[in-house]
């Protein structure tokens, strides 16, 4: 039997450092039909988390926090990870910094379930990237930060580990 989207995901995060056990996973919810943010589609729950680093345990957290999200509020929760600084290396097809092949992976998984990636324009010109530098599931935002504050001013909660 083909392992669905939903299993394909759980079976990337398990691959992580963070231990999964006793999580427990409704099959029915985690099964996010967008693949941009749903602004028209509003969901009950909005986070823009931070990420500005590349360190491997900082990106293990943030990863699995958001598939947590994920995972509890399915299609009610939207979720964006803005990536600026040496966190940029995250969306990077060929990352300056250590960035794991698990983590790739993930942010692969989590794209798939509607998880949108912002990727800062100042950090991508003070680091001579273009577009063409970044994976696929990248949205090119022209400050990261300033992307930060008007998701807030739209309503989402703002998350810096």
């Amino acid at each position: 039997m083909k392992k669905t989207k939903r299993r394909q995901f759980l079976t990337i995060l398990g691959l992580s450092s963070v231990s999964l056990a006793g999580l427990t996973t409704n099959p029915d919810k985690a099964h996010a039909h967008h693949t941009e943010t749903h602004f028209d589609n509003q969901a009950t729950h909005r986070l823009v988390y931070q990420c500005n680093k590349a360190d491997f345990d900082y990106l293990e957290h943030l990863l699995f926090s958001c598939g947590e999200m994920l995972r509890k509020y399915g299609d009610d929760i939207e979720l964006v990870i803005t990536a600026f600084g040496p966190g940029l290396n995250l969306l990077a097809k060929n990352p300056k910094r250590s960035i794991s092949n698990i983590h790739q992976q993930q942010v692969s998984s989590l794209a798939d379930y509607g998880v949108s990636f912002h990727a800062c324009g100042n950090t991508m010109k003070s680091m001579h990237w273009q577009k063409e530098d970044l994976i696929k599931q990248a949205k090119i935002v022209p400050i990261g930060v300033d992307g930060i504050m008007q998701l807030q001013e739209q309503g989402f909660s703002y998350i810096s580990l």
